[in-house]
Protein backbone atom coordinates (compact mmCIF):
# COMPACT_ATOMS: atom_id res chain seq x y z
CA UNK A 1 0.00 0.00 0.00
CA UNK A 2 2.62 2.33 0.28
CA UNK A 3 4.17 1.89 -3.11
CA UNK A 4 0.48 2.61 -4.03
CA UNK A 5 0.05 5.94 -2.46
CA UNK A 6 3.52 7.04 -3.48
CA UNK A 7 3.04 7.32 -6.75
CA UNK A 8 0.36 5.98 -9.67
CA UNK A 9 1.05 2.48 -10.26
CA UNK A 10 -1.08 -0.58 -11.95
CA UNK A 11 -0.10 -3.60 -9.74
CA UNK A 12 -0.96 -6.80 -11.88
CA UNK A 13 -1.78 -9.99 -9.51
CA UNK A 14 -1.85 -13.29 -11.20
CA UNK A 15 -5.13 -15.13 -10.43
CA UNK A 16 -8.94 -15.02 -11.08
CA UNK A 17 -10.46 -12.19 -9.30
CA UNK A 18 -14.01 -14.20 -9.11
CA UNK A 19 -15.12 -17.19 -10.75
CA UNK A 20 -17.67 -17.64 -13.21
CA UNK A 21 -21.04 -16.44 -12.66
CA UNK A 22 -22.39 -15.20 -16.25
CA UNK A 23 -22.40 -19.25 -17.34
CA UNK A 24 -24.78 -20.18 -14.42
CA UNK A 25 -25.92 -16.65 -13.00
CA UNK A 26 -23.99 -18.33 -9.96
CA UNK A 27 -20.82 -18.50 -8.67
CA UNK A 28 -21.65 -21.45 -6.69
CA UNK A 29 -25.42 -22.74 -7.71
CA UNK A 30 -27.52 -24.50 -5.12
CA UNK A 31 -25.95 -23.45 -2.23
CA UNK A 32 -27.76 -20.48 -0.09
CA UNK A 33 -26.03 -17.53 1.39
CA UNK A 34 -22.98 -16.59 -1.49
CA UNK A 35 -23.47 -13.42 -2.45
CA UNK A 36 -23.45 -12.37 -6.50
CA UNK A 37 -20.96 -9.60 -6.41
CA UNK A 38 -17.49 -10.29 -6.57
CA UNK A 39 -16.49 -7.95 -3.70
CA UNK A 40 -19.25 -9.33 -1.41
CA UNK A 41 -17.78 -12.56 -2.24
CA UNK A 42 -14.16 -12.00 -1.48
CA UNK A 43 -15.72 -10.99 2.37
CA UNK A 44 -17.79 -14.21 2.17
CA UNK A 45 -14.08 -16.83 1.24
CA UNK A 46 -12.08 -14.24 3.59
CA UNK A 47 -14.93 -15.33 6.59
CA UNK A 48 -15.73 -19.00 5.67
CA UNK A 49 -11.66 -19.73 5.16
CA UNK A 50 -9.84 -18.77 8.26
CA UNK A 51 -6.54 -20.48 6.92
CA UNK A 52 -3.42 -19.49 8.33
CA UNK A 53 -1.54 -16.92 5.75
CA UNK A 54 -4.80 -15.48 4.15
CA UNK A 55 -4.96 -19.70 2.47
CA UNK A 56 -8.27 -20.75 1.29
CA UNK A 57 -8.01 -24.52 1.25
CA UNK A 58 -10.68 -25.30 3.74
CA UNK A 59 -13.36 -23.08 1.38
CA UNK A 60 -12.31 -25.60 -1.08
CA UNK A 61 -11.94 -29.28 0.79
CA UNK A 62 -14.66 -28.38 3.12
CA UNK A 63 -16.97 -25.39 2.89
CA UNK A 64 -18.03 -25.79 -0.42
CA UNK A 65 -16.38 -29.13 -1.12
CA UNK A 66 -19.08 -30.37 -3.94
CA UNK A 67 -18.23 -27.68 -6.41
CA UNK A 68 -14.56 -28.32 -6.87
CA UNK A 69 -12.40 -30.74 -8.92
CA UNK A 70 -10.08 -32.86 -6.81
CA UNK A 71 -9.42 -35.85 -9.08
CA UNK A 72 -11.41 -38.70 -10.74
CA UNK A 73 -13.24 -39.73 -7.74
CA UNK A 74 -15.56 -36.63 -8.51
CA UNK A 75 -16.42 -37.74 -11.92
CA UNK A 76 -16.22 -36.65 -14.90
CA UNK A 77 -14.20 -33.02 -15.00
CA UNK A 78 -15.86 -31.35 -17.31
CA UNK A 79 -18.81 -31.13 -15.13
CA UNK A 80 -16.61 -28.76 -13.06
CA UNK A 81 -14.97 -26.62 -15.57
CA UNK A 82 -16.59 -23.42 -15.87
CA UNK A 83 -15.03 -20.56 -17.36
CA UNK A 84 -15.67 -16.42 -17.38
CA UNK A 85 -16.64 -14.36 -20.29
CA UNK A 86 -13.37 -12.94 -20.24
CA UNK A 87 -11.60 -16.57 -20.57
CA UNK A 88 -13.82 -17.75 -23.39
CA UNK A 89 -12.73 -14.04 -25.26
CA UNK A 90 -9.10 -15.38 -24.91
CA UNK A 91 -9.68 -18.70 -26.24
CA UNK A 92 -11.59 -17.80 -28.90
CA UNK A 93 -8.75 -15.36 -29.70
CA UNK A 94 -6.55 -18.84 -29.63
CA UNK A 95 -5.41 -17.97 -26.11
CA UNK A 96 -5.80 -21.76 -25.11
CA UNK A 97 -6.64 -20.62 -21.32
CA UNK A 98 -7.64 -24.40 -19.84
CA UNK A 99 -7.64 -23.75 -16.04
CA UNK A 100 -10.84 -23.15 -14.15
CA UNK A 101 -11.60 -21.47 -11.13
CA UNK A 102 -13.04 -24.62 -9.51
CA UNK A 103 -10.09 -27.23 -10.84
CA UNK A 104 -8.48 -27.91 -8.03
CA UNK A 105 -5.73 -30.68 -8.57
CA UNK A 106 -2.58 -30.73 -10.97
CA UNK A 107 0.57 -28.37 -11.05
CA UNK A 108 -1.56 -26.36 -13.34
CA UNK A 109 -4.55 -25.52 -11.55
CA UNK A 110 -5.33 -22.09 -10.01
CA UNK A 111 -8.05 -22.63 -7.70
CA UNK A 112 -6.38 -22.90 -4.68
CA UNK A 113 -4.06 -19.65 -5.79
CA UNK A 114 -7.57 -17.82 -6.94
CA UNK A 115 -9.35 -18.01 -3.61
CA UNK A 116 -6.22 -17.35 -1.59
CA UNK A 117 -6.34 -14.07 -3.87
CA UNK A 118 -9.49 -13.41 -3.14
CA UNK A 119 -9.27 -12.98 0.87
CA UNK A 120 -6.66 -11.07 -0.02
CA UNK A 121 -8.72 -8.47 -2.56
CA UNK A 122 -10.86 -8.02 0.38
CA UNK A 123 -8.03 -6.68 2.81
CA UNK A 124 -7.04 -3.99 0.08
CA UNK A 125 -10.70 -3.32 -0.95
CA UNK A 126 -11.39 0.03 -0.67
CA UNK A 127 -7.38 0.97 0.19
CA UNK A 128 -6.83 1.17 -3.69
CA UNK A 129 -8.56 0.69 -6.81
CA UNK A 130 -9.66 -2.75 -7.79
CA UNK A 131 -10.30 -3.16 -11.48
CA UNK A 132 -12.55 -3.44 -13.02
CA UNK A 133 -14.61 -4.06 -10.02
CA UNK A 134 -13.13 -0.29 -9.20
CA UNK A 135 -12.90 2.92 -11.82
CA UNK A 136 -9.61 4.19 -12.00
CA UNK A 137 -9.61 7.86 -11.37
CA UNK A 138 -6.43 10.03 -13.06
CA UNK A 139 -3.28 9.53 -10.92
CA UNK A 140 -4.32 6.75 -8.76
CA UNK A 141 -2.98 3.43 -8.63
CA UNK A 142 -4.93 0.24 -9.61
CA UNK A 143 -5.01 -3.64 -9.28
CA UNK A 144 -5.91 -5.61 -12.56
CA UNK A 145 -5.84 -9.37 -12.83
CA UNK A 146 -2.96 -10.44 -15.28
CA UNK A 147 -2.02 -13.36 -16.98
CA UNK A 148 1.29 -13.98 -18.73
CA UNK A 149 0.24 -15.40 -21.82
CA UNK A 150 -1.56 -12.77 -23.07
CA UNK A 151 1.75 -10.67 -22.62
CA UNK A 152 3.77 -13.11 -24.80
CA UNK A 153 1.41 -13.62 -27.75
CA UNK A 154 1.18 -9.74 -27.87
CA UNK A 155 4.98 -9.85 -28.37
CA UNK A 156 4.65 -11.85 -31.14
CA UNK A 157 5.28 -15.02 -29.69
CA UNK A 158 3.54 -18.78 -29.14
CA UNK A 159 2.63 -18.01 -25.30
CA UNK A 160 5.65 -20.69 -24.62
CA UNK A 161 8.06 -19.77 -20.77
CA UNK A 162 10.83 -17.89 -22.10
CA UNK A 163 14.40 -19.58 -20.50
CA UNK A 164 17.07 -17.37 -22.35
CA UNK A 165 18.19 -13.72 -22.14
CA UNK A 166 18.18 -13.93 -26.00
CA UNK A 167 14.18 -15.10 -25.92
CA UNK A 168 13.08 -12.53 -23.04
CA UNK A 169 14.73 -9.59 -25.26
CA UNK A 170 13.18 -10.46 -28.23
CA UNK A 171 9.86 -10.17 -25.98
CA UNK A 172 10.60 -7.01 -24.85
CA UNK A 173 11.94 -5.22 -27.90
CA UNK A 174 8.37 -6.31 -29.42
CA UNK A 175 6.71 -5.06 -26.36
CA UNK A 176 8.39 -1.51 -26.78
CA UNK A 177 10.46 -2.29 -23.67
CA UNK A 178 14.45 -1.73 -23.52
CA UNK A 179 16.31 -5.06 -23.15
CA UNK A 180 17.49 -6.55 -19.65
CA UNK A 181 21.01 -6.16 -19.16
CA UNK A 182 21.63 -10.42 -16.85
CA UNK A 183 24.59 -11.18 -16.10
CA UNK A 184 22.52 -14.89 -15.68
CA UNK A 185 20.12 -16.89 -17.90
CA UNK A 186 16.62 -16.24 -16.36
CA UNK A 187 14.23 -19.01 -14.87
CA UNK A 188 10.48 -18.85 -16.47
CA UNK A 189 9.16 -17.17 -13.54
CA UNK A 190 12.08 -14.19 -13.60
CA UNK A 191 10.96 -14.27 -17.51
CA UNK A 192 7.13 -13.96 -16.45
CA UNK A 193 7.43 -11.00 -14.61
CA UNK A 194 9.77 -8.92 -16.78
CA UNK A 195 7.51 -9.74 -19.99
CA UNK A 196 3.94 -9.27 -17.69
CA UNK A 197 5.66 -5.90 -16.92
CA UNK A 198 6.12 -4.62 -20.27
CA UNK A 199 3.14 -6.25 -21.60
CA UNK A 200 1.45 -4.12 -19.03
CA UNK A 201 3.01 -0.80 -19.99
CA UNK A 202 2.86 -1.13 -23.53
CA UNK A 203 -1.31 -2.46 -22.92
CA UNK A 204 -1.86 0.55 -21.64
CA UNK A 205 -1.49 2.45 -25.02
CA UNK A 206 -4.09 0.61 -26.64
CA UNK A 207 -7.22 2.74 -26.81
CA UNK A 208 -9.74 0.33 -24.89
CA UNK A 209 -7.00 -0.69 -22.62
CA UNK A 210 -9.74 0.04 -19.28
CA UNK A 211 -12.72 -0.38 -21.67
CA UNK A 212 -12.41 -3.45 -23.54
CA UNK A 213 -15.33 -4.70 -25.75
CA UNK A 214 -17.33 -7.46 -24.23
CA UNK A 215 -17.11 -5.86 -20.16
CA UNK A 216 -19.86 -4.42 -19.30
CA UNK A 217 -20.69 -2.88 -16.03
CA UNK A 218 -22.78 -6.60 -14.50
CA UNK A 219 -19.55 -8.07 -15.60
CA UNK A 220 -17.16 -6.11 -13.99
CA UNK A 221 -19.18 -6.40 -10.59
CA UNK A 222 -19.62 -10.00 -10.56
CA UNK A 223 -16.52 -12.04 -12.91
CA UNK A 224 -13.87 -9.37 -13.67
CA UNK A 225 -11.97 -9.15 -16.12
CA UNK A 226 -8.16 -9.71 -17.47
CA UNK A 227 -5.92 -6.84 -18.08
CA UNK A 228 -4.68 -6.94 -21.93
CA UNK A 229 -8.04 -8.97 -22.71
CA UNK A 230 -9.80 -7.10 -25.73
Amino acid sequence: MVEAAREPTLFGFDFSFAPPFAERGAYLPGETGVPENARDFWAYVDAKAPDEDLGAASFLEAVHRRHFYFGIADGVKADFVRFRQCDHRLNQAGGRKTASAYDAIGAAQVAKASFAGMRLLHRISGRVAIWPMDPILPGQSAVSEIYTRIYLRNAGLSGAKLRTRTDLNLALKALGSPPARLRFEPDDHQTDALVTAAGMRAHLRHPHAFTPPGLSPELARTEGWTFGIV
